[in-house]
């Protein structure tokens, strides 16, 4: 049978674009179908605007931290639209960059809704268009509680477009954009609360990290409040929001911004015309080689919710390219050592196995940890002190994880991904030499573990 292309794209978000890319680069005739917008969370509302927005709200411990080396400071003043706006022209920008790259790259780019008509056709604007194969790779979206009043509260994808900022902000959550946001929303000014229904957020890190983070938070004032979760929100005459807890208590706020989980994103996909399955938790089901239950159909990124993360999309694209137009180069994607960050203030790095994972996987362990307050800050009123943490098995010495609480924790984890992705030892940590005098040093400077 001839088709109408070689590989059919559903979603031009990384993973998407990538497989596109690449695959239309070895040859093939690829189409990419996307009815939002170019680049997908990550560069809309994700990844990118979020860290724009971070430094934007770090400005505020930096004008205080320039007093202790002898700048004098007129009151700084914050305006949150001109940091949205400023935000918005460079997403605009990356959206034209993406364009060009599938468009120069020799891809069909159709921006427009794609829905699954059978295996081998999908359906735009009213055109079915054929394809040996079709690749999902349609993302996930935010989603918030069924609870009374649900209609009054926003999530990530409207934070990134607010008009002004609000006042008070409650933001529900434990994971990693609830933290982030926190951050951001104190960072510039608003009076920020950060509930979450467990013991502690962040599950799923090293207890370390998750306390020591706590710690500093609480030290910059931002309200935490821990086994407390909304049972209803009401819109009051003034516009403003009254939470009411499930313990009864009420909080006042001007914005709710919930921060609990995200779908994959299967609205209108057309599923029930193929023979793809799901997993009990709804995400696409695939094999290692990202094939769904329909031989022609395969899915990638945080549609089938293994990591996700858009560095992971990335590499699962470019597997799905080699596997099927360059055979000879493929290599299965390694999820062991995926580094990652988070953007609180302060940021949290880490790869690796956390302690707790790594003693349940039976390891007999060597931890070591350090605690400090960095050079930059001694000059300074500031008490904030950097966390790092090293992972290490007892027996071979080899170093199982690196964690890290504080300023750039992201770029000095992705160096230490390399060392681990490497299968070194502790004994090579202790025989490099460090950058001095630097924060990174202290992973290659600590001796004595603190428990074993």
């Amino acid at each position: 049978m001839a088709y109408d292309f070689d590989l059919f794209v559903i979603g031009a978000g990384s993973g998407g674009v990538r497989a596109a890319r690449f695959a239309a680069g070895y040859g093939a005739r690829v189409a990419v179908a996307e009815s939002r917008y170019l680049g997908g969370t990550c560069v809309n509302v994700g990844c990118v605007p979020k860290k724009l927005l971070v430094y934007g709200a770090h400005f505020s411990e930096d004008f205080e931290l320039a007093k202790g080396f002898g700048w004098s400071l007129p009151r700084a003043d914050f305006d949150w639209p001109t940091l949205i706006g400023n935000k918005d022209r460079e997403i605009q920008r990356l959206n034209g960059i993406y364009r060009n790259l599938l468009v120069n790259s020799g891809v069909t780019l159709l921006e427009s809704h794609a829905k699954l008509i059978d295996a081998n056709h999908v359906e735009v604007d009213g055109k079915r268009y054929s394809a040996q194969h079709i690749l999902l790779a349609t993302g996930g979206w935010p989603q918030i509680p069924d609870i009374p009043g649900q209609e009054h509260a926003i999530s990530s994808n409207e934070a990134f477009f607010l008009k002004q900022l609000p006042k008070r902000v409650l933001v529900v959550g434990g994971g990693y954009i609830a933290v982030e946001f926190a951050s951001i929303f104190h960072g510039v000014g608003a009076q920020t609360t950060l509930l979450y229904r467990g013991e502690l957020f962040l599950r799923g890190f090293d207890g370390g990290v998750r306390t020591h983070l706590r710690e500093e938070l609480e030290r910059k004032g931002l309200e935490l409040q821990f086994n407390a979760d909304i049972a209803r929100i009401d819109k009051q005459a003034d516009g403003s929001l009254r939470a009411t807890l499930k313990d009864g208590r009420e909080l006042e706020a001007d914005c709710v911004f919930y921060a609990t989980g995200r779908r994959p994103m299967l609205d209108n996909l057309g599923l029930e015309n193929v023979d793809v399955a799901l997993d009990k938790r709804g995400f696409i089901q695939v094999d290692e080689q990202f094939q769904t239950s329909e031989p022609s159909i395969l899915a990638i990124g945080d549609v089938i919710g293994r990591v996700q993360l858009t560095p992971v999309a990335l590499a699962e694209g470019m597997a799905v390219a080699r596997r099927l137009f360059k055979p000879e180069e493929y290599r299965p994607v390694d999820y062991a050592h995926i580094p990652t960050a988070v953007f609180s203030l302060p940021n949290i790095g880490t790869v690796g196995l956390t302690e707790e994972q790594a003693r349940e996987a039976g390891h007999e362990l060597k931890i070591f940890e350090s605690r400090f307050r960095a050079l930059k800050l001694t000059l300074t009123e500031s008490q904030e002190r950097t966390f790092m943490k090293l992972v290490v098995d007892a027996k071979s010495d080899r170093v199982l994880g690196c964690h890290m609480v504080g300023p750039d924790a992201g770029e000095i984890i992705q160096g230490l991904a390399v060392a681990l992705k490497a299968g070194a030892t502790k004994q090579v940590f202790d025989e490099t030499l460090g950058v001095h005098p630097s924060m990174a040093e202290e992973f290659v400077t600590m001796r004595a573990p603190v428990s074993a």
